[in-house]
């Protein structure tokens, strides 16, 4: 139980100073500004944020009611509540009624913006909020689901209600001009409103780069919260069927069918049996998901360079929230993102469930005998993922790659680098050849080209990880400001990089640790030195 609290309380906190969480600032600042009561708007956030997200769909659904009803009805609210603060006359009017049942004059409204904030908040999805909504969306809600949002919308709240404060604050110290505070409170908040309305909050949001994926990913893809996550989805983990020759793709099987819980989108019905002879992306996403609208680009991209040459990309709209069940919304999105491939509804999770899928985006690449070759999930592994569709296409150096921007960190560093023989990019380990689940001594080069890295000493090379033998060492040649590495297990860590002092950090728990931190970008080479039984899983660079 303390374990899922603090996952989901440091989820919500990531999310809460992510891009995603911009839009809904302006209004906490501005009700804190014109007299609502921070606590009150935090705890109808918190409050709506978690029933929508738990069980509006099912209640939505029973009573025949249209999927995105509460998100147009809170857009409403905030029209109602700018209003009623640039023309105090009206707010007068709309209070009467409810003066004494809610004590509305009294801090009333700052609980109704609250609730207008939790129905259209829509913040990054994650592992966390991706397990609640699989489970919301097959009506099957435990307690570990409530106690996790709880947990995810308290920390996602907390500094939400700093900004609320200090807008309180701010309000005080300008008591004096208080129509003034009102008129301009009241403008903010239906400026947004109208952003919101006509989704241009997902715009702004995907202009800016995605500077807390990389810790999204990894507090909520560690293995701790995947086992906690497993517990309430139920879902299990791709592995390869039997072996693959040296330097391909592992293939993790044949890939489950296609189950579509809605509507097909500019395209007929498709099945994978039909498409066999192809090879095929399928992207699961979701139109209000941020991470999801920045894989776009690199999407159309690869659409357009090798639709060609058997190249089929199906995005699998798998809702977050319900208003995104909504066929209209969803084809209204489709049209003004430009996406050129069929789209698929997946309102059921049907197909979500099937490939026991735990994040937004994932993409899962399929083989022209329908088999799953690579599942890769989150942003900015594109490169990667263009090798891979080319290597299955086969389409040799002479055709170029694509060109489009990776906007996941927000300067060129070393991409994130995965150690266990699933995922590790081949083209950047120089050290000795891999062993696959037997411990063996590597040797490391004397030289490391940037970005390359290898092994030395007693290591076991498994699927998702490395664990330390005898004298176990990795240099990395890195290009970067920070270092961060997964581990687990138990034992110690030996950092050396040339003009710093070694350091010694102790493993005793699986989670990212901090390898370094600096205020300027280096290119240098990093060693570590590994007490045996220490594992090892993947690098990011910030």
């Amino acid at each position: 139980m303390v374990v899922l609290l603090g996952i989901g309380l440091l989820a919500g906190v990531i999310t809460s100073v992510s891009p995603c969480v911009l839009p809904v600032l302006p209004v906490l600042l501005a009700g804190g500004a014109s007299g609502r009561k921070p606590f009150r708007i935090i705890t109808g956030l918190i409050g709506s944020f978690v029933v929508f997200t738990l069980f509006s769909s099912w209640l939505l659904t029973k009573l025949g009611l249209p999927q995105d009803l509460l998100r147009n009805l809170a857009i409403a609210l905030l029209f109602v509540l700018a209003a009623t603060l640039l023309v105090p006359r009206l707010g007068q009017l709309i209070e009467r009624p409810f003066a004494r049942l809610t004590r509305f004059r009294a801090g009333g409204g700052g609980f109704i913006l609250g609730v207008s904030l939790g129905l259209v908040f829509v913040p990054c999805a994650g592992p966390v909020l991706a397990a609640v909504t699989a489970v919301a969306a097959s009506n099957h809600v435990g307690w570990r689901a409530i106690v996790l949002t709880l947990a995810y919308a308290i920390g996602a709240a907390i500094p939400m209600l700093l900004i609320a404060l200090g807008g309180r604050e701010l309000g005080g110290r300008l008591r004096v001009q208080g129509q003034r505070i009102r008129i301009v409170s009241g403008a903010v908040i239906a400026l947004v409103a109208l952003g919101i309305a006509f989704n241009l909050d997902s715009h702004f949001q995907t202009m800016l780069p995605g500077y807390t994926s990389a810790f999204q990913k990894h507090v909520e893809a560690s293995k701790t919260a995947q086992q906690q996550l497993d517990k309430i989805t139920g879902a299990k983990p791709l592995a390869p069927v039997g072996t693959t020759a040296t330097g391909s793709l592992p293939n993790y099987g044949p890939a489950p069918a296609l189950v579509a819980g809605g509507s097909w989108i500019d395209s007929k019905p498709l099945t994978l049996a039909s498409l066999k002879g192809k090879v095929v992306l399928l992207d699961f996403w979701t139109y209000s998901c941020i991470n999801c609208l920045r894989t776009l680009p690199h999407l159309k991209a690869w659409y357009a360079a090798y639709h060609r040459d058997g190249l089929e990309i199906i995005g699998v709209h798998t809702p977050e929230f319900a208003f995104e069940h909504v066929t209209s919304n969803v084809q209204r999105a489709v049209k003004q993102l430009g996406i050129p491939y069929p789209v698929m509804q997946d309102n059921a999770y049907a197909t979500w469930n099937a490939y026991g899928n735990e994040y937004w985006p994932a993409e899962y690449l399929i083989d022209k005998t329908g088999h799953i070759r690579e599942a890769d999930f989150g942003e900015g592994s594109y490169s990667d993922t263009e090798t891979s569709i080319r290597q299955l296409l086969g389409i040799g150096a002479s055709v170029p790659t694509t060109e489009v921007a990776n906007k996941t960190p927000t300067e060129l560093t070393t991409p994130e680098s995965y150690l266990g023989f699933d995922r590790l990019d081949t083209t950047r380990y120089a050290g000795s050849k891999l062993v696959h689940n037997v411990q063996v001594t590597y040797t490391a080069p004397a030289k490391l080209s940037q970005n390359a890295f290898a092994y030395s000493g007693a290591w076991t090379v498994q699927g998702q990880r490395i664990i330390a033998g005898a004298n176990a060492g990795l240099d990395f040649h890195f290009h970067a400001k920070n270092v961060y590495l997964v581990l687990g297990g138990k034992g110690s860590v030996t950092v050396s990089i040339p003009g710093s002092p070694a350091t010694t950090m102790t493993v005793n728990a699986y989670k990212l640790y901090t390898l370094r931190m600096s205020g300027k970008v280096d290119d240098a080479l990093l060693q570590l030195r590994f007490t045996p039984g220490v594992q090892a899983y993947a690098f990011t660079f910030g």
